[in-house]
């Protein structure tokens, strides 16, 4: 499984790209734009082919779920903590973020899958992650019951690499923004990958 992180502010034909990322084959998007009110959020989702809401994962605006047929929310670690999901357990799909296997062995299976990061040091946040130890911590995961995502330093360099230590999937956002080229960036990730 692959998902895309967007990038946290709108940028210059975006919902374009998305749209030619889920007809090449993208998995999943979260829509991660922290900065952006319910008005901005609507229509940035209006953009997008509605064919392809079911696979949007909402990470602020949940209530804007309803609106376009959008089951799939994620939470950070704090609206974790906070108990902030609860009422999304039961008919929706759930994801959150951990940055240890400790935390993630922790989480019940009402959890559809969670990010762990940092992977390797971060693309778009620059010295983020440098010295991390969770690739090789990989080893100590027993949760049977939530999906283990990568985030964080992957690109199609190091995209095979990921799979190969047993992840479920991965998550991509500087590997695919930061490039001149974000389509064709998807495209050499999902090329490096023997799925």
């Amino acid at each position: 499984m692959i998902l895309v992180i967007t990038p946290e502010t709108i940028i210059p034909k975006e919902s374009e790209m998305i749209n030619q990322m889920f007809r090449e084959g993208l998995d999943l998007l979260h829509i991660r734009k922290p900065w952006i009110n319910k008005e901005e959020m609507t229509h940035f989702i209006s953009s997008i082919d509605a064919s392809f809401y079911a696979q949007l994962v909402l990470h602020s605006h949940y209530d804007l779920g309803k609106e376009f047929g959008i089951s799939r929310f994620h939470f950070r670690e704090e609206d974790r903590k906070e108990g902030k999901y609860t009422s999304f357990i039961n008919g929706d799909i759930i994801s959150t973020s951990v940055h240890d296997i400790t935390t993630y062995n922790a989480l019940e299976k009402e959890w559809e899958y969670s990010f762990i990061s940092p992977f390797f040091p971060s693309i778009s946040k620059k010295g983020y992650g440098i010295g991390s130890t969770v690739k090789e911590s990989l080893k100590e995961r027993n949760n049977p019951d939530v999906k283990l995502i990568a985030l964080g330093g992957i690109d199609f360099n190091r995209i095979q690499e990921v799979f190969d230590l047993g992840v479920d999937g991965v998550a991509l956002l500087g590997a695919i923004w930061e490039s001149e080229e974000p389509l064709d960036a998807l495209k050499r990730c999902r090329k490096h990958t023997l799925l």
